[in-house]
């Protein structure tokens, strides 16, 4: 019992000796970005079009389906899951290895010797034992390793966060362009109706003699040139329905979609916040700053390598030669090993150096990644302005050129003009068609594009990311 009582009051000891060691090195604090007041000179709202959740950004709820089967089944949502649950079990480790390892053992042994059969004997031994191993972390080694950890995980944590925003916005980007794809087939078909009519009224006039052939011919050469836009575009919509497949994660997935609203108007301007809600709201900033974070670990690991290590081994045990007699006999030892690093040609302060230079350069891509995203948000505000203006001079140019042909086809039949005006009239009408049409997939895009830039559509977070939240 004395045995067991020294070993308690050592085991006291080291726990104290444990909690109360110090971490040497300098602590994180964010670098000094020196952000502007304003991301832009027209806008310093206080809210964000980001703080509103993406259900409410994109209403259509075909498209709603679409976005959430993305989330659920997409391959690379998938890895990103499996690598932070990856990581939280790498911060587990690191944490227990603040703790002591202790382990058990039991060992019986039968010995046999025959001495030439003159003397045999037999030899038994019953042995059971703990033993305690612990690295005391007098430096803070252990505890920049398990920074560096948590810091990897909260970086992957927000990785995944950052691929969900992406995903979103690939997948609204790919549908509105697919739904402007199906538009602008129906307005080739209705073309090719259009010029078939032309086709045939211009036949009958040149069979009687009012027109020349060269107007008939120019009528065959348009609707031509018109068919061959059927199959480029059954192409591009057949590539886009497959890239949405993949996005979902299936083979053939049937992507149901609503035809072009024509009607819907986005409002002048759209809340776009202060700067500092950038690095607020956007994981992949979020994400850079974790990695910088851990890089800054690394450089404490790095340091505090080149001090001692005190590793301390507690063991007790019971032994015998005898089963009855098995658990009177205990025994136990306590050592320590400091281990100190004295000459290795100077590959511990060049490991330290080496890891601040690491340091460095994440510091560097931070920066980066801050600088990068201002450039996206400033590029996506501007996008988002210009795109409705186009909207609104081609929505001019359409009324025009349809107001145009309903003339020139009544003229026509009137024999005021040629039928040369008449095609001239119509190509232009098609080409405002297809321009409005692009014009409001554009419009649509650029609401994705500045959602996302601004960090909008993360935080509608799955029972997942719930769970790893509260980690």
């Amino acid at each position: 019992m004395k045995i067991v009582s020294k070993i308690y009051i050592v085991f006291v000891i080291l726990i104290m000796t444990g909690l109360y060691s110090c971490k040497i090195g300098k602590k994180y604090s964010r670098p000094e970005l020196h952000l502007p007041e304003r991301i832009t000179e027209q806008h310093s709202d206080s809210s964000t079009l980001a703080d509103q959740d993406w259900k409410t950004i994109y209403t259509d709820t075909l498209l709603q389906s679409l976005i959430q089967k993305a989330l659920d089944n997409n391959k690379d949502m998938l890895i990103a899951a499996s690598r932070i649950k990856e990581l939280a079990y790498r911060k587990r480790i690191a944490t227990g290895d603040l703790f002591p390892t202790i382990n058990a053992a039991i060992h019986p042994e039968r010995e046999h010797t025959n001495d030439g059969g003159n003397n045999p004997d037999n030899d038994d031994s019953f042995e059971g034992k703990l033993s305690l191993s612990w690295e005391i972390d007098l430096w803070g080694n252990l505890r920049w390793a398990r920074a560096e950890s948590i810091a990897e995980y909260l970086a992957s944590v927000e990785a995944r966060r950052a691929l969900q925003m992406s995903m979103i916005a690939q997948v609204a980007q790919y549908y509105y362009e697919l739904v402007a794809l199906d538009n602008e087939l129906d307005i080739v078909r209705q073309t090719l109706d259009t010029w078939e009519k032309g086709l045939d009224l211009a036949r009958i006039r040149f069979e009687g003699g009012l027109t020349s052939e060269t107007s008939f011919r120019q009528a065959q050469v348009e609707l031509a040139r018109t068919a061959t836009l059927v199959p480029e575009l059954e192409n591009k919509i057949s590539q886009k329905e497959n890239d949405l497949s993949l996005l979902v994660g299936e083979y053939e997935a049937v992507i149901t979609r609503a035809k072009m609203n024509p009607d819907i108007y986005l409002p002048e301007q759209l809340p776009v916040g202060l700067p500092s809600t950038l690095l607020e709201r956007r994981p992949d900033l979020r994400q850079a700053e974790q990695e910088l974070i851990a890089a800054h670990a690394q450089v404490g690991v790095a340091f505090t390598n080149m001090f001692p290590k005190l590793t301390l081994t507690a063991t007790y045990g019971i032994e015998s030669s005898s089963l009855n007699d098995f658990l009177r006999s205990p025994y136990g030892f306590i050592g320590g090993t400091l281990l100190s690093p004295i000459f290795g040609a100077g590959k511990n302060i060049a490991k330290h150096k080496a890891q601040k230079e690491v340091f460095r350069q994440t510091c560097y891509r931070y920066e980066k990644s801050v600088l990068t995203a201002f450039q996206e948000t400033k590029n996506a505000i501007v996008n988002f302005n210009k795109v409705k203006e186009a909207r609104i001079l081609k929505k001019n140019l359409y009324e025009a050129s349809k107001g145009y042909v309903e003339l020139a086809q009544l003229q026509y039949i009137n024999g005021v003009i040629n039928y040369l005006d008449v095609l001239d009239a119509q190509r232009g009408f098609f080409s405002a068609q297809t321009g409005l049409s692009n014009a409001i997939r554009d419009e649509q895009i650029a609401v994705v594009y500045l959602y996302k830039a601004l960090g909008g559509g993360w935080d509608n977070l799955s029972p997942f990311d719930k769970e790893e939240t509260k980690q």
